[in-house]
């Protein structure tokens, strides 16, 4: 109910997050949400045009909309106040007033014209209005990606030395398992260990230091792997220097799209947080590049050879490369204010930000958006069991660990890996195994870049219905090659390598950056960083056990066996995909809360009934094809269908009530 001398309270939610607060400081303990003001005290404030009940179009999700324009305006001078920040011409009262309704500025009379325009080219030109700072951090973040990617393959290039070097070519079973082991040791630690220090590095040293401590570490141990003894203390000496990699490439892993997502502008978050997948990719080109550049290098006296141990070592710089970037670049603002560091974090927001107005904007509502993730946090053990107990965390939970075992499951990295000896298998000398492992960094790097236009014109989980079958036909076809007698080895070497090159080009698109989109899709406020940690862990896990058991099922299977296991879990995906993954394609983060809490039995049962109606449209192409309703009330709403639209209403009338 509302006041006659009083505007109306914002509605509170009966739920888990009201206890949260109940349990959490005073949420007004800053006293930064001044009480509400009666009509007659609004009155004191400046006039403007834009007016005080002016209704707001930034959506749901902006926690600023319950509020008056003169209140949020109130409530930036007191922010700027409060943290002894530079308030000239009121900017702050002004940027508050513009982060409560964004897409309105052109009706902002207190707006100066050149705030207007940069307001403008923020949303309509948004990669051209970036500030040099800005395209600092996404070069040194693509070459943190690219660090990562090297790290993977150049691993790949030494296998055609290594092995023979530290006594582990003989192709016994101990043999192929220990190597397996030192080609799997960084992903091992990554999932033992390192992941699980990503919060606490982050917390103690801020994005941009972790990133270049993580880079220091992977450039001393690419360094160390490559120069190692020779015989049996070699590998012993190799499998440590690369459970050291590990300590690298974990944090570094989860940091890097932080870092990003937390200094890029909306306009451009999505674009440049899928940049990682693409400049990984790059960087497993170049793993290619540096084993060809080095294959013909002799041993110059240097026990084992000379050209594997530079291979190993050339993933080392990049790292320096990122090294050099970084101290140059701005902290992330966010961090900062999260250390109570608020000039520095101004200071760093008008770097990256193309004007001042938008700067002191992102900075006031990234400050209410941190109050509000603060009154949303629970002991770390709570909130583990809240990622089972409670069924909107556990389906989005679900649905990043589907996508994260079937990036490991679709069988890519068993390539990225051991191309060269799966290409040597199919008949190929060893100069021609690095060439054509070449190509498939090439390929995979190339068809990384129309995923920019298909992820959100098609939707993630069409694209891997889309997808998986194909890539399941296409590794059969390559693992099938192996059939092919050596006596006709034209044939047999050109089925292997279009299998396996088919295969990379579909998965670039698809397997391949879907995933790193679920996972940030699909989980609330509450539980984003935890959800991205067991993403993270599920990832490299499997990563591992991949690299792990690839030779032994080489020598147990054949390649047609193993090509074959990994062609069954793609089909296997598109049903884990199919009844478990929902669409999450244009919707906003508060109905994805709703998409996700649908209850798991519902959503299968659902889309089992719904699997001849796919099938007539999807194979057979046929057309008034009659399925059930959308799932979700949003869904339904936004839909066209005489069928759905009186009941779907009616369900979210009553729902809403």
């Amino acid at each position: 109910m509302s006041d006659s001398s009083s505007l109306d309270e914002p509605k509170a939610t009966v739920s888990h997050q009201d206890d949260v607060r109940a349990e959490k400081a005073n949420y007004n303990k800053e006293a930064l949400f001044k009480p509400k003001m009666s009509d007659s005290s609004s009155a004191d404030m400046e006039d403007n045009t834009y007016g005080e009940n002016e209704a707001n179009t930034s959506g749901d999700g902006n926690v600023l909309g319950q509020y008056s324009v003169k209140q949020v305006m109130q409530m930036g001078r007191h922010f700027a106040q409060k943290h002894n920040l530079p308030n000239d011409d009121d900017i702050f009262a002004r940027a508050a007033a513009l982060a409560r309704d964004p897409n309105k500025f052109d009706h902002m009379d207190f707006l100066s014209e050149h705030e207007r325009i940069a307001c403008y080219d923020e949303i309509n030109k948004p990669w051209s209005s970036m500030t040099n700072k800005l395209i600092q951090i996404i070069a040194a973040s693509a070459m943190s990606a690219a660090v990562q990617g090297m790290d993977e393959t150049v691993i790949n290039g030494a296998l055609l030395g290594y092995p023979k070097a530290v006594g582990l070519d003989g192709g016994t079973e101990r043999e192929n398992w220990i190597q397996g082991l030192v080609n799997g040791a960084p992903y091992l630690c990554c999932a033992g260990f390192s992941c699980w220090t990503t919060d606490w590095m982050n917390n103690k040293l801020g994005r941009k230091n972790v990133i270049f401590f993580t880079c220091l570490i992977s450039a001393i141990s690419c360094f160390l792997q490559g120069f190692g003894p020779t015989g049996a203390p070699g590998w012993h000496y190799l499998l440590a220097m690369r459970l050291l990699l590990g300590v690298g490439l974990g944090p570094k892993s989860a940091t890097t799209n932080v870092y990003l997502a937390e200094c890029a502008s909306k306009q451009i978050r999505g674009s440049v947080t899928m940049m990682w997948q693409l400049n990984t990719a790059l960087g497993i080109m170049f793993g290619y590049v540096f084993s060809l550049a080095f294959f013909h290098v002799p041993s110059h006296g240097i026990g084992g050879g000379l050209n594997w141990r530079l291979t190993l070592a050339s993933a080392m710089i990049p790292a320096i490369f990122v090294m050099i970037q970084i101290p140059f670049c701005p902290e992330s603002p966010r961090w900062l204010m999260g250390k109570d560091r608020y000039m520095e974090a101004y200071e760093a927001t008008v770097q990256i930000r193309p004007h001042k107005i938008l700067a002191c904007r992102d900075m006031f509502y990234q400050h209410i958006l941190m109050m509000e993730e603060e009154s949303l946090q629970l002991p770390f053990v709570k909130r583990l069991q809240e990622m089972v107990t409670v069924r909107r965390n556990r389906n989005g939970l679900l649905a990043s660990c589907v996508c994260a075992f079937m990036q490991q499951f679709c069988g890519i990295n068993v390539i990225a890996y051991y191309s060269s000896t799966i290409f040597k298998e199919s008949g190929f000398s060893d100069l021609q195994s690095l060439e054509a492992s070449f190509g498939f960094g090439l390929i995979n790097f190339v068809f990384a870049f129309p995923a920019f236009l298909m992820i959100d014109r098609f939707g993630r989980r069409y694209l891997l219905l889309r997808t998986f079958p194909w890539l399941a036909l296409f590794l059969l076809i390559a693992g099938f090659g192996f059939w092919i007698p050596k006596s006709n080895n034209d044939a047999r070497m050109g089925v292997i390598t279009m299998g396996i090159y088919v295969f990379t080009a579909i998965y670039s698109f698809s397997c391949g950056p879907v995933p790193f989109i679920i996972a940030a899709e699909s989980a609330n406020l509450a539980s984003r960083s935890l959800n991205a940690s067991i993403f993270t862990v599920v990832l490299w896990g499997f990563n591992f056990i991949l690299s792990l058991t690839w030779n032994s099922m080489l020598a147990a299977m054949k390649a047609q066996g193993a090509f074959g296991f990994y062609a069954f879990w793609n089909l296997a995906g598109w049903f884990m995909v199919y009844f478990l993954l929902p669409e999450t394609k244009q919707f906003t983060l508060e109905e994805l809360d709703e998409v996700f809490d649908i209850p798991l039995r519902t959503r299968i049962a659902y889309e089992f009934k719904e699997l001849w109606p796919n099938f007539q449209r999807s194979i057979l192409w046929r057309k008034n094809v009659k399925g059930q309703p959308p799932l979700g009330p949003h869904q339904r709403l936004s839909l066209k269908s005489e069928e759905w639209n009186d009941k779907a209403s009616a369900e979210f009338v009553e729902k809403a009530n």
